[in-house]
């Protein structure tokens, strides 16, 4: 039954709206969306764009341009990013991972992402409130709320990962990045 539901998400319209990450606001579009070819992203401080391995980034700074290319709605340059990352399987990691393989239809991963992201660290809320905005996509909503209630209970209440994943349950919508 998950399988058919994985499938039907799938291939299911998103709907967008401009809220991510911990932070309550779209990433800022750079040079990494607007100006670099694939695989490079924006340096601040040579000014400009470097293959996303190159030693002088720093997980953050991949980090955010994974962020500003999910936003734009470039999943698979994100991911490939993403794979640049030094850090290895970290919960962040891994909840990043799993919501690009949601968006990219690889459902069935991305709660396999999801899950590995929460058992690294139970209070990663935002793994949680992607993870549950997942479950209301696949009506599965009973579960989405205990992520809801995980949330709270790991001192989620108030934050963005708290009022999207309530919004997802109330309205069925979510968020694409």
């Amino acid at each position: 039954m998950r399988m058919i539901l994985a499938a039907a998400i799938a291939l299911a319209p998103q709907i967008a709206l401009a809220v991510g990450s911990d932070d309550s606001q779209p990433p800022k579009p750079t040079a990494t969306t607007t100006e670099c070819e694939t695989g490079t992203v924006w340096d601040e401080k040579t000014k400009t764009c470097i293959k996303a391995e190159d030693s002088s980034l720093n997980d953050d700074q991949r980090f955010g341009a994974v962020r500003e290319l999910a936003y734009a709605g470039r999943y698979d340059e994100a991911m490939t990013v993403l794979a640049t990352m030094r850090e290895g399987e970290t919960s962040r990691v891994m909840t990043y991972k799993g919501f690009l393989l949601r968006q990219t239809g690889h459902v069935e991963e991305g709660i396999t992402a999801y899950e590995r992201a929460i058992a690294l660290d139970a209070g990663n809320i935002l793994a949680r409130s992607y993870y549950g905005q997942l479950l209301v996509q696949m009506d599965e909503l009973a579960l989405a709320e205990d992520q809801l209630t995980q949330i709270r209970a790991h001192g989620g209440a108030g934050t963005w990962a708290e009022t999207a994943l309530a919004a997802a349950i109330k309205t069925g919508v979510t968020y694409t990045f």
